[in-house]
């Protein structure tokens, strides 16, 4: 993966040339592309109409803009303190994406990232490939029940990513995707971070467990219960076991 940095009359963009050999401003907004569809989220989900699908099959890519969530999305929707390039949001989640690509992990792959400076605050943009195929836990869990040996292999998965370091900062039944033959990806990595083994990795687990619990609140026909997160977590914890 090729790292390249243009520098724009309000910030920078950085891109992969082997992915998007052409880059501008424009492409980092729906009607800079000749097709775009918005991504709606169901069941609660955090779409909070920042995502777009754009180009055309076979190589379509995905389109965020950073939006903050919480309480102070209130006051302000899109901005962020300037604290260097390096820092913002965008490129850094490029970069990280970009370790993970080396580790071979199943994460979407960057293919640009954008900021637009305004005096002490900036606004950012990313993005990555499509993945062909995956659909987001929730929806997976919503259309029927699944066993056991899903929810072991979900966990094993999660660790996985944890024995590199993966931290997430909001892992929930939207972030996590599955492909159509089962495999877990991970998506959207605002605030992540590579880290050294610690209290984070219960922390992620608590929050997915929480993100369930809302969902099967939402819609009461979702089967999720005790036994299911129980093997998830078994599979989670299998996996450190036999490393």
């Amino acid at each position: 993966m090729t790292e390249s940095v243009e520098k724009t009359a309000t910030g920078a963009i950085l891109y992969d040339k082997s992915i998007i050999n052409q880059i501008s401003a424009d492409l980092f907004a729906a009607q800079g592309w000749a097709h775009s569809e918005l991504l709606s989220g169901n069941l609660g989900s955090g779409g909070r109409g920042n995502t777009y699908f754009v180009g055309h099959v076979p190589r379509q890519f995905v389109l965020r803009h950073f939006r903050r969530g919480g309480l102070i999305s209130k006051l302000v929707h899109d901005q962020y303190f300037w604290r260097g390039e390096v820092n913002t949001r965008s490129f850094a989640e490029w970069r990280m994406l970009a370790k993970m690509a080396e580790h071979d992990l199943r994460v979407p792959r960057p293919a640009a990232a954008m900021y637009t400076q305004q005096g002490t605050f900036y606004t950012a943009d990313i993005i990555t490939v499509r993945i062909p195929g995956v659909r987001p836990l929730s929806d997976i869990i919503a259309e029927a029940p699944q066993d056991a040996d899903f929810w072991a292999d979900l966990g094993a998965a999660i660790h996985h990513f944890h024995d590199v370091g993966v931290f997430h900062a909001d892992m929930n039944a939207y972030n996590l995707q599955i492909d159509t033959d089962g495999h877990l990806w991970m998506l959207d990595f605002d605030r992540g971070r590579l880290l050294q083994p610690g209290p984070w990795q219960q922390k992620t687990l608590q929050r997915l467990h929480r993100s369930l619990q809302k969902i099967s609140l939402l819609d009461p026909t979702i089967d999720f219960h005790t036994a299911q997160w129980e093997a998830l977590l078994e599979g989670y914890f299998s996996a450190s076991r036999s490393e």
